[in-house]
């Protein structure tokens, strides 16, 4: 039975890896090395402000390393997610660090470039022939969220990847990915099993979360046959379990069974998990459905403010048994001290020790702890706006009176010093629909380079 190696080094690129792990994984001979860049998690600002959220540094010390392993094997190597959240200027960072990687270590490959960004104009034209629609709970999407936002994406599926491949490239760097993708397609191009390539590419994704200790920084390999696939983390301290793969599989899907994604449903019903050995897993019965309607992601995030934060914290019980009343009357004092400002703004409050994790949703309706940390969160339509409302909130809450208040010197604990942080700009969400569309090689296009000796040709 033919056998097909993919070494995932990492969960994201410049999340870093043990060099000896990797080693270890090289040592096997893969046949693919692939790496998720990017995730839509750390939220809309790095998608709308076009920055990434790993840096140069990291980036570059995980891609010489996948880069030059690459070539001395002569396999693919194939990134997704490119740069973050996978817009046009997180690609261009990705390929300027690889260009440098090349030169300085006079490298030869075949490279491409696949853009997930789209323009308006196209999406206005979609969303115009009725091709777009809201994704779960997203409301219905309006041209003022498409003229809105900074930046437009889609989730591409395997098709365009197996199409770079196809016209020659060795080095693959595409934008917004379907995660399990980039380790799928060099796969499915040689006639491996659709379902058991995407569902082995959703755990090698996270690299070697999937194992027992976890960890997204840490090496995995995989292993694809025809009828099967099997998994291991190559660092000795960790260890695949049927529960620990199974579990995986779930990670991130609303549905046990049923997983989503561009081009059809991956069906996991009838799935099983075999352990293998100690520290191996292998799985079955992964059956791919492509009979729906052929849809990708769209991700779009718009500019809605500026935001400045303070953290500071408590430790009077006093202070803390009345917070929510306390809070009230803030908020109360602070909209009559700005009663003049002719801005909007809003404020929040997060604190931890009551609820700053799960909100409203925190099923605990009493106070435990014997300390408040509180953030306070002011979004508003500039930065110096925002600088206001922090500013006069802070202030007020520092030298707030209530009752049973014993000392007067203040209320509140602060870390920093200057107190108030200017976070910048703030993003949401403008578009999380689907685009129906039945040419994912043509809406995403690729671009072909060269490298000889390290200079581009």
């Amino acid at each position: 039975m033919r056998e097909y190696r993919i070494l995932s080094p990492t969960g994201i690129v410049g999340y870093g890896f043990p060099e000896e792990s990797f080693k270890l994984g090289i040592a096997q001979k893969p046949d693919l090395i692939a790496c998720d860049a990017g995730s839509s998690d750390p939220g809309p600002y790095y998608l709308g402000s076009g920055k990434p959220f790993t840096t140069a540094t990291a980036v570059k010390r995980d891609l010489t390393l996948m880069l030059k392993a690459a070539c001395e094997l002569e396999i693919p190597l194939v990134i997704g997610s490119a740069g973050g959240s996978g817009g046009d200027n997180h690609l261009k960072r990705e390929f300027n660090i690889v260009c440098d990687i090349a030169k300085e270590y006079k490298l030869s490959f075949k490279f491409s470039t696949i853009s997930a960004e789209f323009d308006k104009a196209f999406i206005t034209r979609e969303f115009n022939g009725g091709r777009i629609t809201a994704l779960g709970a997203a409301p219905p999407l309006t041209i003022k969220d498409i003229e809105g936002s900074s930046c437009i994406v889609a989730q591409m599926g395997i098709e365009p990847i197996i199409k770079a491949l196809d016209e020659g490239a060795q080095v693959i760097l595409a934008g917004r990915c379907y995660d399990p993708a980039p380790f799928a397609a060099p796969a499915v191009r040689l006639g491996y099993d659709k379902a058991l390539a995407i569902h082995l590419g959703k755990l090698l994704e996270c690299a070697a979360i999937a194992a027992v200790p976890g960890s997204g920084s840490d090496c995995m390999m995989g292993y694809l046959y025809d009828d099967s696939f099997s998994v291991e983390p190559l660092n000795e301290k960790r260890k695949c379990t049927t529960t620990s793969v199974a579990a995986h599989t779930l990670y991130e899907k609303s549905n046990p069974y049923l997983l989503p994604g561009p081009g059809g449903v991956l069906d996991l019903s009838a799935c099983d998990f075999i352990q293998e050995t100690d520290r191996r897993v292998r799985v079955k019965g992964s059956v791919y459905d492509s009979s729906g309607k052929k849809t990708v992601k769209l991700e779009g995030a718009k500019r809605i403010g500026y935001r400045t934060i303070c953290v500071c914290g408590n430790r009077d019980p006093i202070f803390i048994s009345q917070i929510d009343s306390i809070l009230k009357e803030l908020r109360v004092r602070v909209s009559q001290n700005l009663s003049g400002c002719d801005f909007k703004y809003a404020l929040d409050f997060i604190l931890y020790g009551l609820n700053g994790v799960m909100g409203d949703l925190e099923p605990l309706d009493r106070i435990t702890s014997h300390e408040l940390g509180i953030v306070i969160d002011v979004v508003a339509d500039s930065q110096e706006n925002a600088n206001t409302v922090c500013s006069v909130t802070r202030s007020t809450l520092l030298h707030h009176g209530y009752e049973g208040r014993i000392a007067t010197a203040g209320n509140l604990a602060f870390p920093y010093s200057p107190s108030d942080i200017q976070v910048g700009a703030v993003y949401k969400f403008s578009l999380y629909h689907l685009l129906e569309t039945n040419e994912p090689e043509r809406i995403f296009p690729r671009t072909h380079y060269e490298f000889k000796e390290g200079g581009l040709l």
